[in-house]
């Protein structure tokens, strides 16, 4: 690497100090051992936090072996909280608190950016379900097997039946849709702000009691389409935000009849953690917020009765690898889905395994489904595993 510039001998030391405290080196022979692959590097994390350690990796400033495991033990060693707040971190803060990033006018941006990528880059990635949501691994040996697991576990929650009219907000490519339908019978009515999602999800379910809308959940035509006695929403929410979390759910409520059920399932925040990263805001899912307990649990009151509430957020680290290993599978063959371009690769390979040492690491972010009823489950909701 020759003579480093400036302080970054300085920088280097703290850096490799705080790894080494992690059981993370830097240039050892291990699977766990970082290579740098330029002098900044250093001083590039040290001022910018976790938005410069993702950054400089789609820059292809270091690599690892295992860096799902490295931002495992990173993340368990709290190493985030010890280095300088990058003022990209306080600006998100600030703007969230401020403006409604996830207004009406700004719904699709999040289309835009992430989802409208290519439905063959994400069928390359996320199996045969489509289903870009957490699996339910238990007693699934594949993750086609752990989706299905999935979308039979909320039918169940949801006691769904034949008689029964969905609401899917937030239906991606139609794989609840497609399985409540062919599964259960039940008619369902699904809304997504991307028109590629929808494209594809109307043409998964031709033949079966489903509509798919393009339109975002506040839209009129939502509501105009119940009465739904149940309602379901995977993996949505961490788009809603909280200046909108009681508007959803109010929608939700006004949506049902009387004695309508709601599965809600999204990634959620621990208390302590940040409701917004940077660096995934500005690459992956803008205006993304992640809700805490208290925020769901407050947008409800008076509106729902919370019958259960169950973490599986374990689960997202093996479904996160597994898509991965679609991912790495789709690059080796070329896939032609796949971007061409290496930072973009790169990018979605930090993603990736970094969200599953995240979701291993069992600390800052957490995988919910919450059932929710109008006035109760009568004579008693019986939880379901």
């Amino acid at each position: 690497m020759g003579v480093l510039p400036g302080n970054v001998h300085g920088s280097e030391r703290v850096i490799r100090d705080m790894l080494a405290a992690a059981g993370v080196e830097i240039g050892g022979a291990g699977p766990l051992a970082i290579q740098v692959h330029h002098a900044r590097f250093y001083d590039r994390v040290l001022s910018q936090g976790a938005f410069g350690l993702a950054e400089s990796y789609m820059d292809g400033w270091w690599d690892c072996i295992e860096l799902d495991q490295v931002i495992c033990r990173i993340l368990e060693a709290d190493l985030i909280s010890q280095v300088r707040r990058d003022w990209r971190t306080a600006a998100a803060w600030v703007r969230a608190q401020a403006l409604n990033l996830q207004s009406v006018a700004r719904a699709a941006q999040v289309a835009h950016a992430h989802y409208d990528l290519g439905n063959e880059f994400f069928a390359a990635m996320l199996g045969r379900t489509m289903s870009y949501s957490c699996a339910y691994w238990p007693r699934a040996g594949s993750l086609d097997e752990a989706q299905d697991h999935k979308l039979d576990l909320i039918c169940r929650k949801l006691d769904l039946g034949p008689s029964d009219h969905v609401l899917d907000i937030g239906c991606g490519w139609g794989g609840f849709a497609r399985w409540a339908a062919e599964r259960v019978g039940a008619r369902v009515t699904g809304v997504t702000v991307s028109a590629p999602q929808a494209a594809l999800a109307r043409a998964r379910c031709q033949g079966l009691p489903v509509e798919i809308h393009v339109a975002d959940y506040r839209s009129p035509e939502m509501v105009r389409a119940g009465p739904f006695t149940k309602i379901v929403s995977i993996g949505m929410f961490e788009h809603v935000g909280s200046k909108n979390y009681r508007i959803f759910l109010q929608i939700a409520h006004d949506a049902m009849g009387p004695d309508g059920v709601m599965l809600l399932h999204t990634i959620g925040r621990s208390g302590w953690c940040e409701p917004s990263d940077a660096w995934v805001d500005r690459y992956l899912f803008p205006n993304g917020m992640l809700p805490a307990m208290a925020e769901i649990s407050d947008a409800a009151a008076r509106l729902f009765v919370i019958e259960d509430w169950h973490n599986f957020g374990a689960d997202y680290d093996r479904t996160l690898m597994a898509w991965h290993a679609n991912y790495e599978f789709a690059l080796a063959r070329n896939d032609p889905a796949i971007p061409g371009s290496e930072r973009f690769r790169r990018m979605w390979r930090y993603y990736l395994l970094s969200f599953a040492g995240n979701f291993r690491a069992r600390i800052r972010m957490q995988l919910w489904q919450v059932v929710l009823a109008s006035r109760g489950v009568r004579p008693g909701y019986r939880s379901v595993r």
